[in-house]
């Protein structure tokens, strides 16, 4: 009892910030302050915008920004991680609020926040890196082009279209336009995107997102221009924390995309922290307390009227290269975006929203890494189509089907590689021992075969084919020492095999089983058929000698011929 209570204390203690934490944000407050406050101009209008495209508006942004941000940053597993609304969590909860409602959305987040706290104390972040390369590149291209095409509405300076599907809504969209064309939004976020992609080119440490969105604001302040439509009214502040939105009743309704919630933001977030990682020197995220702190801060959004939230690479990603060394420039950057909704809400409520869809635009087009997708396609013809099918089930489907779709595809594609792995040779008999017709006689009747790789389920089928295909001879010796693997599937294809053959009359015998596969063959009874008679023999030479005694009773080998030496070669043909 004491032990067990012991190891509760020392995994809750290790999950919980350390005092390391703090003396890393006392070495360099003005660089994390700095690097905080650069991330919060950068951040600001993502969040705007990221709201307004989960459908809950602009204040359930900056909600999940400032909360999200602070509790992940304070309870998470990265010095250097940026939390926050994220436009990969928005093309998931698109179609939960048009079945669910907003009220099904903050649902969702709180119980996706309680799956991540109990995910981290699993010990299930190690997990991540299970996740191939393939499917995170396909995943962040399909994800691109949903966030670009969830712009088009805004862009358009048309309603939002009914519908959860982004072709779908995209193309009614584009037909609004059509009957009744606004070239002033559409002119507004062609301008902030070009301002955003060029501006970066030119001097990437400027925040031109917030310069332009500004600017574009200014515009459309001075000209009047009625057809550049604005955020609308914001709260002055962070609602009360409630939960008047939870009802019992829906949460067996809402536990799938409480689930879809939950890996989506697992994914992202240690993918997002992983990224950090390999940005700076000296720096590891710990996966198990990214998750806790993860799964706080999606507890706690839902409360103040906030969407759901994931580890926000581009952020994190300006977070680095700003200097940031410590959990001070996250806290930071959440307390900046605090002050703007007390202070500066009136102003933010003015920003025209065809001005944000040019900010997610541009961030669409700059999560594409080119050059990663030129990689992964050269690499292998798998890793092509593993990516291929995970950005078209993302943009034609939802993101928890694509990374399940992708890793479907990857399991398979290498369970096939491992599989043309399995070898089933021939050996030639050993001759040390053996005069060369009694060699000849024994070779005319006696077939050893060896088994190389893996006997699992992907691969038996094709053995049992090769194996029982032998014929003209009386015995068999498996030589079964150098099977890496074997599961209930190969022991069942080895226990059909050896029962076909000895149904012709030919004698099976098997030499350097392993314990492990013992234990499996045992399972499936195939042992049983091994152990008959003593056909079950630690090495090869001892199968040879009991097949030569089987042949001596059979009446085709001479007892004459026996060899008078005993065998000198076991150790080498195990």
């Amino acid at each position: 009892m004491t032990s067990g209570t012991n190891r509760l204390r020392n995994r809750i203690s290790a999950l919980l910030p350390a005092r390391a934490d703090l003396a890393d944000m006392g070495r360099n407050p003005r660089r994390d302050l700095l690097a905080g406050l650069t991330v919060a101009i950068v951040a600001l209008p993502l969040a705007l915008g990221f709201g307004v495209s989960s459908g809950l508006g602009a204040e359930a942004g900056l909600a999940t920004a400032v909360i999200a941000g602070a509790l992940a940053a304070l309870f998470g597993g990265s010095n250097l991680q940026v939390s926050g609304p994220t436009g990969a969590m928005t093309v998931v909860l698109v179609p939960i609020v048009g079945e669910y409602g907003p009220t099904g959305v903050l649902t969702v987040g709180l119980m996706a926040g309680v799956l991540l706290v109990a995910l981290a104390a699993l010990r299930a972040g190690k997990y991540m890196q299970y996740v191939p390369a393939p499917v995170v590149e396909g995943f962040t291209l399909g994800i691109a082009c949903v966030i670009g095409l969830q712009q088009v509405p805004n862009a358009l300076g048309v309603p939002k279209p009914d519908g959860d599907r982004v072709l779908v809504v995209t193309w009614r969209a584009v037909e609004e336009f059509v009957k009744a064309p606004n070239w002033t939004a559409i002119g507004f976020a062609v301008v902030v995107a070009a301002a955003i992609l060029l501006g970066a080119r030119w001097r990437p440490t400027v925040p031109f997102s917030i310069v332009a969105v500004i600017a574009a604001t200014a515009v459309a302040q001075a000209a009047g221009l009625d057809a550049a439509k604005p955020i609308g009214t914001l709260p002055s502040g962070l609602p009360a924390p409630s939960l008047t939105f939870l009802g019992p009743g829906s949460l067996g309704s809402l536990m799938g995309p409480a689930v879809a919630v939950a890996a989506l933001a697992a994914l992202e977030s240690l993918l997002s922290a992983s990224v950090a990682d390999g940005m700076t020197v000296g720096q590891q995220h710990d996966p198990d307390r990214e998750l806790f702190g993860q799964g706080l801060a999606n507890i706690a959004a839902p409360l103040f009227g906030g969407v759901p939230a994931t580890g926000a690479i581009a952020r994190t990603a300006v977070n680095v290269r700003t200097g940031a060394r410590s959990r001070l420039a996250a806290l930071t950057h959440a307390a900046v975006l605090a002050a703007i909704v007390f202070a500066a809400a009136p102003l933010v409520a003015k920003i025209p929203l065809a001005a944000l869809a040019g900010v997610l635009l541009a961030t669409a087009i700059r999560m594409i890494e080119v050059g990663s997708l030129k990689a992964m396609a050269k690499a292998t013809r798998s890793d092509a189509l593993i990516l291929v099918l995970t950005a078209v089930a993302t943009l034609a489907l939802d993101l928890v089907y694509a990374v399940l779709i992708g890793l479907a595809v990857a399991g398979a594609l290498a369970l096939r590689a491992v599989a043309t792995q399995a070898r089933l040779d021939r050996i030639p008999l050993d001759r040390a021992d053996h005069s060369v017709e009694e060699h000849a006689l024994l070779a005319e009747h006696i077939v050893a075969y060896r088994l190389d790789g893996p006997l699992f389920f992907a691969a038996a089928h094709r053995f049992l084919l090769e194996l029982t295909d032998v014929a003209d001879v009386r015995v068999v010796i498996l030589r079964m020492s150098r099977i890496s693997t074997m599961d209930a599937t190969g022991a069942l294809v080895l226990k059909d095999a050896v029962t076909k053959l000895q149904r012709r009359g030919i004698l099976v015998l098997a030499s350097g089983i392993r314990p492990g596969q013992r234990r499996v063959l045992d399972s499936v009874g195939a042992l049983e058929l091994l152990r008959h008679e003593g056909r079950d023999h630690a090495t090869t030479p001892e199968a040879i000698q009991a097949a030569r005694g089987h042949l001596e009773r059979a009446g085709i080998l001479s007892t004459a011929s026996t060899p008078k030496a005993a065998t000198r070669h076991e150790e080498h043909v195990r």
